[in-house]
């Protein structure tokens, strides 16, 4: 798999989003203390042999101040046809996993103490999974293990 270049895709498979450009500042109402509302999304270039997506949102700056990269979306099985994902909408049909604030769904970013850059990562996967919903991150990373056929990258920043 070739590494994402520098407009977020890798081969074919593109992530953007209208709120804000490829590593710019994410709006305030998607902030957790704000709307913690889930910014729209754009998907393209989906493989045609593509079974299922799935969407990791995380901070690795919080390594520093929380002792561990946060989890904020973790999402699955959504279907590879999708091409936008909607504010504050749930993804129809998809599941949802359990975030580093230890809840379900979307939580938005909360940086305590500087500007974070927050990644989007969408993974174009060869098979459905069947995890729980609520499963972690990492039970999400090790169930599309050999079941990726490209990634994009999105990234924001955001600040206290």
């Amino acid at each position: 798999m070739a590494p994402p270049d520098e407009s977020g895709a890798s081969g074919g498979l593109a992530l953007s989003s209208p709120a804000f450009d490829d590593g710019s500042e994410i709006p305030r109402r998607y902030g957790y203390t704000n709307d913690n509302a889930s910014p729209p999304l754009r998907i393209s270039g989906v493989p045609g042999e593509a079974e299922s997506l799935a969407l990791v949102m995380d901070d690795p700056d919080a390594v520093k101040p929380a002792g561990k990269v946060w989890d904020h979306w973790v999402v699955w099985n959504v279907d590879p046809a999708t091409t936008r994902i909607d504010e504050g909408d749930p993804i129809s049909g998809a599941a949802e996993g359990q975030n580093s604030y230890g809840e379900r769904g979307y939580g938005g970013p909360n940086p305590p103490d500087r500007e974070h850059t927050y990644r989007f990562v969408l993974y174009a996967l060869d098979t459905e999974l069947d995890l729980e919903p609520g499963a972690t991150k990492a039970d999400l990373e090790s169930a599309i293990e050999a079941h990726v056929l490209d990634e994009a990258r999105l990234t924001g920043t955001y600040a206290p």
